[in-house]
């Protein structure tokens, strides 16, 4: 009789995530937990992270054992918010691709919940005073990365959104006066 060793195939590791604490859920931003209930779903009981985008007025339920493949993450590191504002200085960088294919881009930038990629697309999509007016899609996409870019800002450095707003928009101004 041969002896085989089976691995224990382990329950998956939530993510060390509590309630009361602000995350970054790639497709809405930043959102606080409010509570981890269980529910019964389909007949199979799921733990569930409830969180909350109070500005969208709307509350979401990610299973805890799906919220690492959702991209959901803990607020960026100030080491991380410095780069992004960084990224801000940059010179914009607009590829000579049509603007559906850029569109989606910025689209897929925004959505990853990667803060640099949205300060990229905040920085590439700025419109100085001097400069030619936006089409209603760019100002959609730029207004969409400039608030999910202040509001994380905002929740890592403990300031209000129009703090973060004045900090965000005073870096883009100094760069268009350069």
């Amino acid at each position: 009789m041969s002896k085989t060793t089976t691995k224990k195939t382990k329950a998956p590791k939530r993510p060390e995530f509590r309630a009361e604490q602000y995350v970054v859920y790639p497709a809405h931003g930043v959102g606080q937990i409010v509570s981890i209930e269980e529910r019964e779903v389909a007949g199979i009981k799921l733990e569930m992270f409830v969180i909350s985008f109070e500005k969208d007025k709307m509350t979401l339920r990610v299973p805890t054992a799906k919220a690492a493949s959702t991209g959901m993450r803990s607020l960026s590191s100030p080491d991380i918010i410095g780069k992004a504002m960084d990224t801000l200085k940059g010179r914009a960088r607009i590829k000579k691709a049509m603007w559906s294919r850029r569109a989606m881009e910025y689209e897929a930038k925004i959505n990853s919940g990667d803060l640099i990629s949205i300060a990229e697309v905040v920085r590439d999509l700025f419109r100085a005073d001097d400069q030619p007016e936006q089409s209603y899609s760019e100002r959609q996409l730029f207004e969409a990365a400039f608030e999910r870019l202040t509001r994380e800002l905002a929740a890592v450095q403990e300031v209000s959104e129009d703090t973060a707003s004045q900090r965000v928009q005073e870096v883009l101004t100094k760069r268009a006066a350069a």
